[in-house]
Formats: C-alpha cells, structure tokens, sequence
C-alpha cells in the first residue's frame, strides 16, 4: 500500500474510499475522496483494501503544480498581489496531504492559473497569518506596503485576506488611505481541495476589478452560491453575514456598489463611486490602540462593566445599542462619566438595518444629554475602527464621527430591494 493507490478504509463502521495521500504521522491515512475532500482516519484497527495501485502520480502532480513562469506584457496593466494570509491562494500540499497557503505572485499563479494573461504581477507578502489573529499593527503594514505598490506605478492591488476579518481590514485601508486606483480585498470561504471552493472565481474577479475605473476600497466576493457574478462591496459598508457561504458578504442597507459577470468579465457599478486617477494618493495610518467596542445586553453585570471601562483610561467607545441605539438606563450615568474624562462615546445599533436616532425616545435624549455621540448607520465593526482612526488623526473626532468620511455613513436611510 502506497501513496496514489486507490484504497476502501473500513473504520469503527465507516466506510472511505479514495486515493491515499502522504501523511505526516504514522497514527493517520490520509484518504481523498472522490468528491475532493481529504479525511483522516486513524489507522488503529483500521481495514484497509488497496482496490487499485498507482492510480495517481503524486510526484507528477507536484512537479506540474510548481512550474509556471510570469511573463511581463506591454501592454498589461500592472496588479499588485498583497498577502496577508488566508485560504484564497491555497493549494493541497502533495507531500503530507494538507491544505497550505502559497503567497507570492508565482504562488498565487500556480495555484489559480486563470489569473496568467490578465496584468502583470508583483507580489508582496505583509503576514501570513490566520484572520483571526489580525491586528492594527498588521493594518499599518498593509497600508505602509499599499502605498510602496502605488508609488512604484501599479495600477491596482488585490489583498489576499482571510474572510472572518477581511471587513475590518477593508474599513481600516478606507480611512487610512485615499487611494488613486482600486484596492479590491478578497478571500474563499471554501479551501482550493473543495470541489466547491471559490478561490478561482473570486481571484479572478478580484484582478478585473483592480484594472477597473475606480478608485475606492472594495470587498471582491460572490454574489451567489453558483459561480456566475462576483459583488463588489463598498470596504466601509460591507459585512460576512454567514459563517461558510460562498455569498456571505452582502452590503447593508443597500444594494453593492457593484459587480463582475464571471464569464463575460463585464463590470457594472450600480450606485456612484470614486474614479480611478480622481483622488490624490495620501496616507495617514497611526491609530489608536485604546478604543473598545461594547455590545449592550439585557442581563449584563452592569457594575462590572462600569468597573471594566473606568480602568482602561479610553480614547474612545463604540457601543452597539440596542434598537435606535439604547442601554439600560444605570448605565447612563458611566458613559457620561467616560465622557466627561475624555473618552468619545458613540453610539451604533445591533440592529442589521436602520440608524441611531437618540431623539426619540427617554433613553435616548438622556445619553445624547450625557455627551454620546450618534454614529447614525455606520457599522458597529467599522465605527470601532474609525474612531481608532478618528481619535489618532482627526482635532475632532467626536464630530467625524456623525460624518461620512469614506462611505460609511449615508444620510439617510431609504428602503431598497
């Protein structure tokens, strides 16, 4: 029994067959199964049935999986490949059977060969690092890396980035740069082993939309489940709404700025944006570290969390209210303490659509009194890291933050379909 046969594994009443991968353990097979997916099964009192041998030639597979060569084109825009992680340029490593992330341009090529042809590429790693383990250190990196692409002459960038941070990521490069060409953020919710991973198309669309007229930062994901149109999401009004859909992205309180048909390659914006050689490139990146982000729930230890809040000495305070952006009524009185010490306070809503509008009822004209600042439609995440932003850049942040700096803050809010 060898790597590249094909085997049946009979286990603890379970049957897998496919072909057998490398393993990095002795305790484990590693078996593909036809609809693509690895599993691992434990080799203790395993039954295994080698049904055909060398069925597949590992070795050519990885031979072939590493051999590609980027041509320069003159007449090809140039696109700027940035990782910071994540599945989107994934593929499976033939020597242990994992799925490993690749990252520079020739990275990136083997892994989705549709991208040869379309630009010219250079790549630029800034972390390789799991989503959930962003930090705004590594958001200082990315905008320190963006601006060294646009001023060596590129014509747009694609950030590789994990899905569970990526919206964060995007309203953080939208407050901090004002960018001539698009920066187009994108990721896959499904690893390249899946059958139904989205890498390809999302890269793809990610690239067309980096060479297009525009100059914002946007979000490059699926629109649907089927592979047909890729949405292009404004980065300050864009959330993941589903933990594994291939569509999970979705713009709130409007339709996307945007989209890419798939096949056809025809870009369409829907609402107004920037265009591209508009906006005169400038950076300012410094943030603050000291700004939280506060969930307000019926049942909280409110002391606690008074006495949480009195001891981080805050820059500033997003709470995400309840309804037209409420709390408990005791817990009044701490906010405007906060306030009265220098923290700007300001309030967003956990409701998915809508605003905050303090002036309707008690509650509400009692925190407006105490110095809460209303966030109006902004994005509890994106309100967060404005104001991480606000506070370090801006004379006065309480003000930005009833403004729409970078789109994340429409005046008011209309039904749509």
């Amino acid at each position: 029994m060898n790597a590249g046969d094909r085997v049946r594994v009979e286990r603890a009443g379970v049957t897998n067959e496919g072909v057998l991968m490398p393993s990095t353990t002795s305790d484990y097979l590693v078996v593909k199964l036809d609809g693509g997916y690895n599993v691992g099964i434990e080799r203790d009192e395993a039954d295994v049935d080698v049904l055909e041998t060398d069925v597949y030639d590992i070795e050519e597979a990885q031979s072939e999986s590493t051999t590609s060569e980027i041509a320069f084109d003159d007449d090809l825009p140039t696109v700027s490949l940035i990782s910071t992680g994540g599945t989107i340029a994934s593929t499976v490593d033939y020597r242990t059977g994992a799925v490993t992330a690749q990252f520079d341009a020739e990275d990136v090529l083997r892994a989705v060969p549709d991208l040869a042809g379309r630009a010219n590429y250079r790549g630029r790693v800034v972390a390789n690092i799991l989503s959930e383990n962003m930090t705004p250190d590594v958001w200082i990196d990315l905008a320190e890396a963006i601006e060294a692409e646009i001023e060596a002459g590129t014509d747009g960038i694609v950030v590789m980035h994990g899905t569970d941070t990526m919206q964060f990521t995007a309203a953080a490069m939208s407050f901090m740069l004002d960018t001539p060409v698009p920066i187009v953020f994108t990721g896959s919710q499904r690893s390249a082993d899946r059958p139904s991973s989205d890498n390809v198309m999302n890269a793809v669309c990610a690239v067309e939309a980096a060479k297009a007229d525009c100059a914002e930062v946007l979000v490059c994901m699926h629109a649907s489940e089927s592979d047909d149109v890729c949405a292009l999401h404004r980065g300050t009004r864009v959330r993941k709404n589903h933990t594994s859909r291939r569509d999970a992205f979705e713009t709130v309180g409007a339709e996307p700025l945007g989209e890419i048909d798939y096949e056809t390659e025809e870009i369409t914006f829907r609402r107004d944006h920037a265009a591209r050689g508009e906006t005169e490139f400038s950076v300012r990146s410094d943030l603050s570290d000291d700004v939280d982000l506060l969930k307000f729930t019926p049942g909280m230890d409110l002391d606690a969390y008074a006495d949480f809040l009195r001891g981080q000495d805050l820059d500033g305070l997003v709470v995400e209210g309840t309804g037209l952006g409420h709390v408990h009524t005791d817990f009044i009185p701490v906010l405007e303490e906060l306030v009265e010490s220098g923290t700007v306070v300001t309030m967003t809503t956990q409701c998915l659509e809508g605003r905050v509008c303090d002036r309707v009822y008690d509650t509400g004209r009692d925190l407006l009194e105490a110095g809460v600042v209303e966030a109006g439609d902004t994005l509890p995440g994106t309100a967060k890291v404005k104001l991480m932003w606000a506070v370090a850049n801006l004379e006065d942040p309480e003000e930005a933050m009833q403004q729409s700096l970078s789109g994340e803050l429409t005046q008011r809010s209309v039904p749509w379909e």
